[in-house]
């Protein structure tokens, strides 16, 4: 699993992480029940904080995606595999509004109003 940060962004590192690592879930680069590397080892691999780290990983946990237990470490979920069959989802949409030339923040809109229904 390869996770990108970047230093100079404005995104919080732990956000960045956090995405890093749902992308990678998303993709099918961890599957269900994969252990992902232990905080401080993902700490010093990346230079960061190890509360970095964790911050990202109870981000990540509260969302669903990670399951946290004292000595077993972060446990990738199911929902991973909801979250990728909502992104093949998101690709149908995606293709329909470029077919009708509709750009992505109207897109973002029309989801938007979806979830208050």
């Amino acid at each position: 699993m390869l996770l990108r940060i970047d230093p100079s962004s404005p995104t919080p590192l732990f956000d960045q992480l956090a995405a890093s690592i749902r992308g990678a879930a998303i993709a099918g680069g961890v599957k269900t029940g994969e252990r992902l590397p232990a905080a401080r080892e993902l700490a010093d691999s990346l230079e960061l904080n190890v509360h970095t780290v964790l911050r990202a990983y109870q981000l990540l946990r509260d969302e669903g995606l990670v399951d946290l237990r004292r000595g077993r470490g972060a446990i990738i979920t199911d929902r991973a595999e909801r979250y990728s069959q909502l992104s093949s989802a998101i690709g149908a949409v995606v293709d329909q509004a470029r077919t009708l030339d509709i750009n992505p923040d109207t897109v973002s809109s029309l989801l938007r109003e979806a979830f208050k229904k």
